[in-house]
């Protein structure tokens, strides 16, 4: 099972009332849960290892998931409240204003991680999720106990306005990156990451010295790229289609990409240690071909298996 660790949220996103001014209305999201709920509908085993709420939008979250065929054993539950993320979208692109102290994901500790994990065969990481504190060292704690022998993907999507001390924030993305098999950025992660004039060509070995087997940098319209250790690269284009809006394309395609790895039987340590440009482009074009279904419609509704 491929067990997708971090945060589930409510977007509320704005939209038209019957008197004329906006409202928001509540959708289930998260970078973290959007992954794991396409993962499930692709067919993946998959669970989400998060800090839900026992209030309404906690259930709701959660009855998603159960739709969608993700595993909730691992949720950790409490009373505290769900996060939310007021959303407005301008020309499909999202904007987000979090509310998120004392919430049921952020709060969570070191000591609630779980000590054995006997079902989960890969981990998946990001979000917002490594940034918050508490839950960030919380989420590092458990790539730790956990990382030495199941294969680990991050997607730090990084948001700088999160990030409260950047020190504290580079060093524990740094040691994760340092125990992960496959690391996912967007070309402005990566600029973040490894600051400086560097071509992106330039800057991926860097990354890839300090760790992963396997770096993929996606480009927005200019489609993805993928890199392994032996200096072997493959790239492919974004699919076209009319763009509704961008809620949770990078999430999804995330998990286009853990699907297709995980049904070629590569989703393990030496898998992608031997991985190969052929099966690295098979990941990306998987990818892309859910990303695409998802952002041709409204929010992140990521496609099931029978729709690719």
């Amino acid at each position: 099972m491929i067990l997708c660790c971090g945060e589930a949220l409510i977007d509320m996103i704005a939209a038209p009332t019957v008197s004329g001014g906006d409202g928001f209305v509540p959708h289930s999201g998260g970078a973290i849960f959007n992954t794991a709920i396409a993962l499930g509908r692709l067919g993946a085993p998959v669970g989400l290892l998060a800090g839900l709420s026992s209030d309404m939008f906690g259930q709701q979250l959660e009855d998603a998931l159960q739709t969608s065929h993700v595993d909730t054993s691992h949720v950790i539950r409490s009373d505290r409240p769900t996060t939310l993320a007021f959303v407005q979208l301008k020309d499909g692109h999202a904007t987000y204003s979090f509310i998120d102290e004392n919430s049921a994901g952020r709060m969570l500790m070191p000591e609630d991680m779980p000590g054995q994990l006997p079902a989960v065969t890969a981990l998946y990481f990001g979000g917002i999720s490594l940034a918050c504190e508490p839950c960030a060292d919380a989420y590092a704690a458990l790539l730790d106990r956990h990382g030495a022998d199941r294969a680990v993907m991050i997607d730090p999507n990084i948001r700088p306005d999160f990030i409260k001390d950047q020190t504290r924030y580079r060093t524990r993305l740094n040691r994760m990156i340092a125990q992960a098999d496959i690391v996912k950025v967007s070309d402005e992660d990566l600029d973040w990451i490894v600051p400086g004039p560097e071509t992106i060509a330039e800057k991926v070995p860097l990354l890839l010295q300090s760790g992963p087997a396997v770096v993929i940098v996606t480009r927005g319209g200019d489609g993805a790229s993928g890199y392994l250790r032996d200096g072997s690269e493959t790239s492919v284009p974004v699919q076209r289609v009319e763009v509704v809006d961008t809620v949770g394309a990078g999430d999804t395609f995330n998990a286009g990409v853990l699907a297709e790895l995980e049904r070629a039987g590569h989703l393990t340590k030496s898998g992608l240690r031997d991985l190969s440009t052929e099966s690295l482009r098979a990941a990306l074009t998987n990818g892309a071909r859910v990303a695409a279904i998802t952002v041709s419609r409204a929010g992140a509704n990521p496609p099931w298996a029978h729709e690719l």
